[in-house]
């Protein structure tokens, strides 16, 4: 190991330590830390930009304006107050979230689940006077964990299925047996009886509330079809498309939904006073953290420390397929919980490739494996996956800032029953 690759994976130590540590300052610290990789020299000036994945930061800033006007409309107050006319208590409102929340990011971003579903979460607990920490937290992993379901699940996934030729219809029944679908769809209902349990003390029962009365559903139309414009988009093929298209339609689509209804407001209420409370509404500090993040990845990545421990699986798993599946599943969890999973997968997909080639065996329960621990350890930890930190974004700007243990007591249950439940039939099914 070289003096760079050190230096790179003590900053890079530092740097998650730190964002562990001061939950408030996460944004600058990711900044700080990207800088210094770029000052250091382990990542040129020109190739910042580029490190950054703006289809994110778009989508993200998109979607948060768009479900500022979705808010404003008064469509989540009306849509908690059903919610709350058929559960018996919080504990299963919770749990119906969780759950909607899980089959709504099997087709869309986790992080536009999370924008989505959150404000229905904070005003149910606002109407019973209660915390919307939990039910935020619950609503994220469960994001998180559907993601590996579908071709479209998931960035993980769409490489998964790149590098393997994987057709939308695979991940369903592939080769003739069940596919990464009904994997997920067992872990997650494995982990509900877990959200179940943990939830179990969550029995605030509802009483008579007034309905709330909506008198413009514009914005919720624009939500919704920006969700379906996502959906749609995702099934489409993009040959022939330029790469600045291609790689950044779904953040063009949210930025188009917002302005759209942006201009909407603007008319209606003649004035541009819409424009300064939605531009408020934009949860800046989490589109800052994500940039930093983004650059810090892309530093440890040139350094040739994602290359490394990549590599390391295919001198220690030996001839033992099942070492060198329990290894990259566990490992896959491991790493994910505190870096972006994205440049791992994509690291690790010809690695894997590799491994199989040299045990001689059919590579496909490793690949499943490296994308199941992968997409699913981002959950373990707040700062694992992009929905995780948007949770915990719009719960700050409720005023709940959210200590990393109450996020893990969650997420640590969860993601290991729903992890082992995929390890075993993935094991069962493809070995």
């Amino acid at each position: 190991m070289d003096v760079d690759m050190v230096v790179a994976i003590v900053l890079f130590s530092a740097t998650y330590m730190g964002l562990l540590a001061f939950p408030t300052w996460r944004a600058y610290i990711a900044l700080v830390s990207g800088a210094v990789f770029v000052i250091i020299g382990y990542l040129p000036l020109k190739e910042v930009i580029a490190a950054i994945d703006w289809n994110v930061i778009m989508m993200l800033g998109g979607m948060m304006g768009i479900v500022a006007l979705f808010i404003r409309s008064r469509m989540p107050a009306l849509l908690a107050d059903l919610i709350i006319a058929k559960m018996p208590n919080f504990k299963w409102v919770i749990i119906s979230l969780a759950l909607f929340a899980g089959i709504v990011s099997a087709f869309i971003d986790n992080v536009a689940t999370v924008l989505m579903i959150a404000p229905l979460a904070i005003t149910i607990a606002r109407k019973i006077h209660i915390s919307p920490v939990n039910s935020i937290i619950a609503i994220a992993v469960s994001s998180n964990l559907q993601g590996a379901a579908t071709l479209v699940g998931d960035t993980t996934s769409i490489l998964l299925g790149g590098h393997m030729g994987l057709s939308f219809v695979d991940f369903f029944f592939y080769r003739g047996r069940f596919g990464l679908f009904w994997v997920v769809q067992a872990g997650a209902l494995v982990s509900m009886f877990v959200l179940l349990f943990l939830f179990r003390k969550e029995k605030s029962v509802f009483t008579s509330i007034e309905r709330t009365v909506v008198k413009d559903y514009v914005p919720t139309v624009m939500l919704v079809s920006t969700v379906l414009l996502l959906i749609v988009v995702s099934l489409v093929p993009k040959d022939g498309l330029p790469t600045v298209v291609s790689d950044h339609v779904n953040g063009f689509i949210c930025l188009a939904g917002l302005a759209v209804g942006l201009a909407y407001r603007i008319v209606l209420d003649r004035s541009m006073i819409v424009l300064k409370e939605i531009f408020k509404e934009i949860d800046w500090f989490t589109l800052l953290l994500l940039s930093g993040l983004f650059v810090v990845i892309a530093g440890i990545t040139r350094a040739g420390v994602v290359d490394a421990l990549g590599g390391l699986f295919a001198r220690i798993s030996g001839n033992n397929l099942f070492i060198a599946y329990t290894l990259i599943v566990g490992f896959s969890v491991l790493l994910s919980a505190f870096i972006d999973n994205i440049p791992y997968v994509a690291t690790m997909l010809p690695v894997v490739a590799t491994v199989g080639s040299q045990l001689g065996m059919d590579p496909t329960v490793l690949y499943f494996g490296l994308i199941t621990g992968a997409t699913l350890g981002g959950n373990l930890t707040p700062i694992g996956a992009s929905a995780n930190i948007a949770a915990l974004g719009i719960l700050r700007k409720v005023g709940h800032e959210v200590h990393p243990l109450r996020f893990m007591r969650i997420s640590v249950p969860f993601t290991l029953s729903a992890v082992l439940t995929g390890y075993a039939l993935i094991w069962l099914i493809w070995a």
